[in-house]
């Protein structure tokens, strides 16, 4: 029987917070990742998630979501990457940065939802 992890968007306003959200839902000992990379790797099962694959997420409430995490969110993602960045990485930041600023490109909601796609094709029913 397939299992669902149900998430609301009303209380996702950061990643942060849906970092938070997801462990709750989802995670193992409220974790379930908390960085993107970290995030990838727990939807490939087995950590929270059930080893045969058979389970989706629903996003209820995902435009709320979709607004808070647009570009300011990403804009303020992005300058705490550059802040950290190894110095070959600079300037794909630098730019991934300048089109947020312009609200172009990919934001936060897009990266979660691109990553949940990639490791769990057809798991995940925005609500």
């Amino acid at each position: 029987m397939t299992v669902t992890y149900v998430i609301d968007g009303n209380e996702i306003r950061t990643l942060e917070d849906f970092w938070d959200v997801v462990g709750r839902t989802i995670g193992v000992d409220g974790y379930f990742g908390r960085n993107l990379d970290a995030f990838a790797d727990c939807l490939r099962g087995g950590y929270g998630t059930p080893e045969d694959g058979d389970w989706v997420i629903q996003w209820r409430h995902h435009e709320v979501s979709r607004r808070n995490l647009g570009y300011p969110e990403t804009v303020r993602r992005l300058e705490l990457r550059l802040a950290h960045a190894h110095p070959a990485n600079r300037g794909r930041v630098t730019a991934e940065l300048s089109a947020a600023r312009a609200g172009r490109g990919p934001t936060v909601f897009d990266w979660l939802v691109r990553i949940i796609e990639e490791e769990h094709p057809g798991g995940l029913r925005l609500a």
